[in-house]
């Protein structure tokens, strides 16, 4: 039986009984998964396995949906890392009369996955997949984290979400910052700013989309304006190759430029589109492979060598990123 995730979080006893499958790229929800049920489950063992300890020793396992506990009123069963590989055990499970609960827990996990494709078909037991967060998901756990703040102006709620790249587990790494920060609970931009260290963030953004964007004179000014920190090198490189992965995903998908970006998982932040159109537009898969060359060739000449000028590397790579932009 498949369970939308959203109602899942509202109602965790909807899956207390029987076996449940967790899957999915959101990693963070997953493990938002594991706390409500540990909470939901607070007079409850807690026995963790994963897949690997199952298949070689799978005597223990059985021995443990088996028999009561010792210690508390029940027992509550996490499997971590499940995969195709456990669905024949759990078709062993089946034929038990299991009065435990059992939650497994995977990443991705393709349509033509057999463990998928069991619990879907399932009537007896739960599957919920959990997609990544989209702006309304986040704002809610951030609304919902910050609900004793003031000042949670949209700016601010922006601000938060874009500097966490739709990350579930990054977003309430943020949070418990900012809870900690903000002893008054007033919250003020220019202060959240300093504290994610999103300003400087912003810069060099705003000056990577200017060279994608193949404009020469923004480039050149934000060259002269920007200050590259010098530890922060591998960073903007790696900020320059998840650009370009992106637009290489854009330029492999056969639908129309706008439908590709929709497409794209992490989802865009919605100002960030006009851009992600624009450069979508000038970078073909040739242009797109140079640069990650060069961005290769770069990161092994920063590590290799402690005394090279890493920033004056850094403002080459853009400028011959904003020549190759122009070019045909």
């Amino acid at each position: 039986m498949i369970h939308k995730s959203y109602l899942v979080e509202q109602k965790i006893e909807k899956i207390d009984k029987g076996i449940t499958l967790f899957y999915g790229e959101n990693l963070g929800l997953i493990d938002d998964f594991k706390e409500l049920i540990r909470k939901y489950n607070k007079k409850s063992e807690i026995i963790r396995f994963n897949e690997e300890e199952i298949i070689k020793k799978n005597v223990v396992f059985f021995r443990e949906i088996s028999s009561d506990s010792l210690f508390s009123e029940k027992k509550v069963i996490f499997i971590d890392q499940a995969s195709d590989k456990i669905l024949d055990l759990i078709q062993e499970v089946e034929k038990i009369d299991v009065r435990e609960s059992i939650y497994l827990f995977s990443s991705i996990l393709e349509k033509k996955s057999k463990l998928r494709a069991f619990f879907e078909k399932s009537k007896k037991y739960n599957i919920v997949p959990c997609y990544e967060d989209n702006e309304a998901t986040l704002k809610k756990i951030i609304l919902q984290s910050l609900k004793d703040f003031k000042g949670i102006t949209t700016e601010n709620i922006n601000l938060i979400i874009d500097n966490c790249s739709f990350n579930r587990t990054k977003l309430k790494n943020e949070l418990d910052k900012i809870k900690s920060f903000f002893h008054d609970k007033i919250l003020k931009t220019a202060e959240i700013e300093k504290l994610l260290n999103i300003k400087t963030n912003n810069d060099f953004d705003k000056l990577k989309d200017a060279a994608l964007l193949g404009n020469r004179k923004n480039t050149n000014k934000l060259l002269s304006d920007t200050i590259l920190e010098a530890e922060k090198n591998i960073f903007y490189l790696n900020s320059i190759n998840q650009r370009l992965g992106k637009l290489l995903e854009i330029n492999n998908n056969n639908s129309n430029v706008e439908k590709a970006i929709n497409d794209l998982r992490p989802p865009i932040f919605w100002k960030d589109k006009p851009n992600f159109i624009s450069q979508a537009k000038v970078w073909n898969q040739r242009k797109i492979n140079i640069i990650m060359k060069n961005t290769y060739d770069i990161e092994i000449k920063i590590k290799s060598n402690s005394s090279i000028d890493k920033n004056l590397l850094i403002k080459k790579l853009l400028v011959d990123m904003c020549e190759l932009a122009n070019a045909s």
